[in-house]
């Protein structure tokens, strides 16, 4: 089976009708469309289907709806860097992927060849962190770190490694669940590291925790690799104490810490998929009578604009009326966020 990556495919395969097509050909030219041989295995699963399925809805652009959600390009002082937190910094090689999520906070850039790092511009990325003492932790994401080839992805660490102030390296990849496949031997290798190294896994149904996903996770766990996820919140996917539970309680079971449950980030064409603020604090406060500590991630927004995620209980985030929110940031700032639906 191979990947599907345009509209021609996906009406080939019947997942899309005739009718469908030139609208959908419309999406495609906004939007990256690629279907990896485990999605399309699984498919007939609602939960999966509505993740990587183009729909015409995201024609829909609303105004509130933002090129750069979560304003990355505000904290880029260098192709390749974002450098939001003083501690950290996210390193994005690359912004293709082996699958594109119908919800990506950055899906204006993803499979855009020109945000690809070239040698010189990568060599920039990494003289950033080696000149600043303050950097703790690297986060590698982009796209996908791990559709990189071994070489690439393994130059790059051994780069990072080098870096005596650099700590932590984290990696923030969907890869073991839509191509378990790629976790090879000569990637469990790679990864082999005398420094921490955390993996970070996009999973935001149990249906995507297939028996070969199983197998790819599993093979990282017992290869030492530290595993946690993060899941958006995302309407008739998982917006339900049953669901969520179920999401988290399979991820425990396989060695996989619950971390980030995101509210959803204001993208273009993403309105259909939206949960409201006080629906998200409803599931989750009833998600802590029923699960254990260890299975449940901090449910948190990104706050437009590039002021950082912030948890969405109580403490930071109060109601002003019934679609509006006071939040305080870690600036110790308070703006307004709206809920659109």
């Amino acid at each position: 089976m191979n990947y599907i990556r345009n509209t021609k495919a996906l009406q080939e395969q019947g997942l899309i009708s005739a009718d469908d097509t030139d609208l959908l050909n419309r999406v495609a030219e906004k939007f990256q469309i690629s279907l990896s041989p485990e999605v399309i295995k699984n498919i007939a699963e609602p939960e999966i289907r509505q993740q990587y399925l183009p729909t015409k809805e995201e024609l829909e652009i609303q105004e509130e709806e933002l090129n750069d959600p979560i304003g990355d390009e505000k904290f880029t002082p260098v192709k390749g860097i974002t450098h939001r937190y003083p501690d950290r910094v996210l390193l994005k090689p690359l912004h293709t992927c082996n699958v594109y999520c119908r919800f990506c906070f950055r899906r204006e850039k993803v499979g855009q060849a020109d945000e690809i790092l070239k040698q010189d511009e990568l060599e920039n990325a990494l003289n950033y962190i080696r000149e600043r003492q303050e950097v703790w932790e690297v986060i590698l994401t982009g796209g996908d770190p791990l559709s990189l080839s071994a070489d690439k992805l393994a130059s790059i660490l051994d780069q990072l490694e080098a870096i005596d102030h650099v700590k932590v390296i984290r990696i923030h990849t969907r890869i073991p669940l839509v191509a378990p496949e790629k976790i090879s031997d000569e990637l469990l290798k790679v990864l082999d590291r005398e420094k921490a190294l955390y993996m970070i896994l996009h999973c935001n149904s149990h249906k995507e925790l297939s028996d070969n996903v199983c197998f790819g996770i599993k093979k990282l766990s017992r290869a030492g690799i530290p595993l946690l996820s993060q899941s958006v919140l995302l309407k008739n996917i998982n917006d339900s104490v049953e669901k969520l539970e179920k999401l988290f309680r399979s991820l425990v079971a396989i060695r996989v810490r619950p971390y980030y449950l995101h509210h959803p980030d204001l993208a273009q064409g993403t309105s259909h998929f939206r949960v409201s603020l006080e629906k998200g604090r409803q599931v989750t406060s009833e998600l802590r009578k029923s699960l254990s500590g260890i299975a449940q991630p901090l449910y948190v927004l990104d706050v437009p604009g590039g002021l950082g995620k912030v948890p969405a209980g109580k403490e930071f985030i109060q109601a002003k009326d019934d679609k509006t929110w006071k939040i305080q940031t870690i600036h110790d700032t308070f703006v307004d966020y709206q809920d659109y639906l």
